[in-house]
């Protein structure tokens, strides 16, 4: 009895590497990947007819035909096969319009299985909701080449007319990077998004740009099932816990840390002001240090760099981790952590502190954290950080029921 091949997945394909000689990997079903010398992956369909084996069927190129596609036309040639039919003429014609991912829904599906396949499962689930429901319902039986600026403007106005202008705007943004994608592989030569300003569908100003609770935990829950460096998820979490500046965070040393009495003290002379800033930590705060301690690289500095020098990660680190994820979160920058946790706790503040002055309660919300006595200002950086905490298990379960 012939072995049954292990089933490939997007990412053993994409590392597959070229050598002196061709050669191939099969799939399952008749079906295998040839890799060229040049580099060139072709889907190629092996049978035999008569108990004789057959030349190789051509299927396509894998940079235009995704795992999933290549798939379905195995199992119809093996079909024909087991008519007594050469899957030939079949696979000649098929290497056609729809072989070559000119139809939307098609390069939709390509962009899925093969860019999108290194991105965190939240950021996949949303963009293929957005397919599904709005885009290709609408234009999916187009050709690549035939959607203009008007189809997306129309799919966004529909989203609109619905009461969701982020979705509207998350959507026209997934046309947008589906379409570069198409344009670096030549099968698309314009973006019909690119010329649908964003302003036009929704408008988030960076100065007011606040995350809902839900936004919070959607963010945090893909940073939690991505594949950047753990110290790093720690990080971006560590920042929304904090509410500190982000240069406060990854300059960080050790000797401002007392994890016992859960105490953070900031020097004025790094903070280029008058005073120390005594950050009070949750417990959840406490427990990312104390694990980032065991595991420390660096005597120094809680953030090291990863070149082995006594400092810390560069200041942009955070921010690439972040644009390396994709996340779903429109205009959003990593100040608007700092922004968002003022905002929600302002709302704690005016419920925890409503029976003191008003002088006292505008002071404290200016500042965009509790002030008063130590007692106070530990009662609501946890009160803050169990909020937090609530909206990351939340997102983690939206995830398990969508799954």
């Amino acid at each position: 009895m012939p072995r049954l091949a292990a089933p490939l997945t997007e990412s053993q394909i994409r590392a597959l590497e070229p050598r002196a000689a061709r050669y191939s990997v099969a799939d399952g079903n008749g079906l295998v990947i040839e890799v060229m010398t040049t580099g060139t992956k072709v889907w190629r369909f092996r049978y035999s007819l008569n108990g004789k084996r057959q030349p190789l069927a051509t299927i396509g190129d894998y940079r235009m035909i995704s795992l999933r596609v290549a798939r379905a036309k195995a199992q119809r040639y093996a079909e024909l096969v087991a008519q007594g039919i050469s899957p030939v003429a079949t696979a000649r014609r098929d290497r056609g319009a729809e072989a070559k991912a000119e139809v939307l829904r098609e390069a939709a599906e390509l962009y899925m299985a093969t860019e999108m396949a290194g991105k965190s499962d939240e950021y996949r689930r949303t963009t293929r909701r957005a397919l599904d429901k709005d885009v290709l319902p609408a234009i999916g039986s187009m050709r690549v080449k035939a959607v203009t600026a008007e189809h997306v403007v129309a799919i966004c106005d529909a989203i609109k007319s619905r009461g969701s202008p982020k979705m509207a705007l998350h959507t026209r943004n997934v046309i947008k990077r589906l379409y570069e994608y198409l344009i670096a592989r030549q099968l698309a030569t314009a973006n019909p998004a690119e010329v649908v300003p964003a302003r036009s569908i929704a408008t988030f100003e960076s100065r007011t740009r606040v995350l809902s609770g839900e936004e919070i935990g959607t963010m945090l829950h893909s940073i939690e099932t991505s594949s950047i460096r753990r110290p790093l998820k720690m990080a971006l979490h560590l920042l929304v816990l904090t509410m500190v500046r982000k240069s406060d965070l990854v300059e960080a040393t050790w000797d401002e840390f007392d994890l016992d009495r859960a105490l953070w003290r900031i020097s004025a002379a790094r903070l280029h002001g008058d005073t120390d800033r005594i950050v009070y930590l949750p417990r959840q705060a406490v427990a990312m240090l104390q694990e980032l301690h065991r595991t420390r690289a660096s005597r120094t500095f809680v953030f090291p760099s990863v070149r082995g020098d006594d400092r810390p990660i560069a200041k942009s680190t955070l921010n690439q981790a972040v644009k390396a994820l994709g996340l779903e979160v429109e205009h959003f920058v990593l100040h608007d952590f700092r922004r968002t946790a003022s905002a929600h706790l302002r709302e704690m503040i005016e419920h925890a502190q409503r029976d003191k002055t008003s002088a006292q309660t505008r002071q404290s919300e200016s500042r965009g954290k509790p002030e008063g006595d130590p007692a106070e200002q530990r009662q609501i950086a946890q009160q803050w950080a169990d909020f937090v905490d609530a909206e990351l298990d939340a997102a983690r379960k939206r995830a398990v029921g969508a799954g």
